[in-house]
């Protein structure tokens, strides 16, 4: 009796431990920049601002980031990086794929020095998108 109480709970936690664990955050944006990397490697500045009224989700369960906007993109997360934390930023960084395949870097920043602002970068090889988050 006692060996099928113990398999019982251990069977529990393998089941329903991923499912304890993953989360769902959304996110509003603002605004969005963006630079791009000119012909010599160098990035560019920062476009001005423009005012975006979007929805992002971080869904952990089903490992992937949305950005819903006219054209939606949608971002695998292949691996969960160490957050990065220090007096001025925590930052949560995600190794993704694109709904095209390309490979990127989306990082959440919480400016910790900026009453908790947040930004969603999305980092390309040869472009970075920021959003402004609230």
């Amino acid at each position: 009796m006692k060996l099928s109480i113990k398999f019982l709970i251990i069977l529990f936690f393998i089941i329903a431990g991923p499912v304890l664990y993953s989360q769902n955050y959304k996110f509003k944006t603002s605004s969005l920049s963006v630079s791009t990397k000119n012909e010599k490697g160098k990035w560019g500045e920062w476009s001005a601002p423009k005012n975006v009224n979007l929805i992002v989700t971080l869904d952990t369960k089903k490992n992937r980031i949305v950005v819903y906007s006219q054209i939606i993109q949608l971002f695998e997360i292949v691996e969960y990086y160490d957050t990065d934390e220090n007096d001025i930023d925590k930052v949560d960084t995600f190794y993704c794929k694109d709904n095209q395949g390309e490979e990127c870097t989306l990082s959440i920043i919480t400016r910790k020095k900026q009453e908790n602002r947040k930004q969603l970068y999305i980092n390309y090889e040869d472009r970075i998108i920021v959003y402004n988050l609230i």
